[in-house]
């Protein structure tokens, strides 16, 4: 959180916001470009649409960071730090913005989106937290906390603590009573549900006949709408996969057949 890894250009996956012309065959269509926070291609030495923009690796002070495949039987020992009211409101590296209050923290490698358990090593208090930020970048620290999961581990005062942090995945349930996950499943940006966006536009009906146009020629053509503090957009994909690598090979095919741009998205 506290270094914004995504400029505003190129890709985005997931929750994160992207930059592209809507359009299949080199023709503009209504949309604005859609940006996002993400390393740059540059920055990460890989080409633009070929993995989600928060998994690929990133520089920070010139040490390169390359974020984990899978969060499946992370477990990690070190100092636990936390964030708050300096990064209230600042969007975080996925592109949410950070809430001090959330349960949330900022780990380095893992994957957006994983839970994790995080175990107090001095006090042997225990909170459960989603990853949806990038950090800490000092040395021996391996994640950052929320200021409510700070204060929860008795953490708050001290400013750090040793802890043990595991991988708990992605959640599938949870508590009606308390709202905290009860079921996990792993997190695995290589396995599950994948597809190929195409487009995106800000008027629905410009969006649904591009649709239309694409379901004559390609399987499983679908809108997808998204909403952000710009408005609404309506996101345009086609095909169905169920690993990343054949999603990104479809991508590459389509942009050799005329697409300005295309690439993998997990759904």
């Amino acid at each position: 959180m506290r270094k914004q890894l995504f400029p505003l250009t190129g890709i985005g996956f997931g929750v994160l916001f992207f930059i592209f012309l809507a359009s299949g065959c080199s023709k503009k269509l209504d949309s604005p470009y859609e940006y996002g926070h993400r390393p740059s291609p540059e920055s990460s030495g890989q080409k633009a649409g070929r993995t989600p923009a928060t998994q690929r690796p990133y520089t920070i002070k010139g040490k390169q960071y390359t974020p984990m495949a899978s969060a499946q039987g992370y477990v990690e020992k070190g100092l636990a730090s936390w964030y708050g009211k300096k990064f209230h409101g600042r969007k975080t590296s996925n592109g949410e913005t950070y809430d001090m209050y959330a349960m949330t923290a900022a780990h380095k490698t893992l994957p957006m989106g994983t839970w994790v358990k995080v175990n107090n090593l001095g006090n042997n208090r225990e909170i459960i937290v989603r990853v949806n930020d990038r950090g800490p970048f000092v040395r021996g620290r391996i994640i950052d906390l929320s200021y409510t999961g700070a204060k929860k581990m008795g953490m708050v005062g001290p400013g750090t603590a040793r802890v043990k942090v595991t991988a708990l995945g992605r959640a599938t349930s949870y508590s009606k009573k308390t709202k905290v996950p009860v079921a996990f499943t792993p997190v695995n940006y290589w396995k599950g549900n994948f597809t190929v966006q195409v487009g995106a536009f800000q008027i629905k009906t410009n969006a649904e006949n591009y649709r239309k146009k694409l379901s004559n020629t390609y399987m499983n053509a679908h809108l997808i709408p998204y909403e952000d503090d710009r408005g609404s957009f309506f996101r345009v994909r086609i095909g169905r996969f169920t690993n990343l690598k054949d999603a990104e090979r479809f991508s590459e095919k389509l942009m050799e057949q005329g697409f300005e741009q295309a690439f993998a998205v997990a759904e």
